[in-house]
């Protein structure tokens, strides 16, 4: 049988882009609703956008060329 190389296919529900997506705009929108200071909320988003980015575009693209390797495709 052929392995999934989509890594969301092994990931918990509250490791999906979905939920990635609305933590990090959460913690961004909700620093800003809270303090209501920018360099605040700057500070608070570049954090949280390096983390999103991480983990939507660039661990997920590597870990499918890794199982693609892994399963010989």
């Amino acid at each position: 049988m052929k392995q999934s190389t989509n890594i969301w296919d092994y990931k918990p529900w509250w490791c999906q882009p979905w939920s990635i997506l609305l933590t990090g705009v959460s913690l961004i929108g909700g620093s800003w609703l809270l303090l209501r200071s920018l360099w605040i909320t700057v500070l608070v988003a570049i954090p949280v956008l390096t983390w999103m980015i991480f983990f939507l575009l660039i661990y997920p693209k590597a870990m499918s060329k890794s199982l693609e390797e892994l399963t010989g495709d």
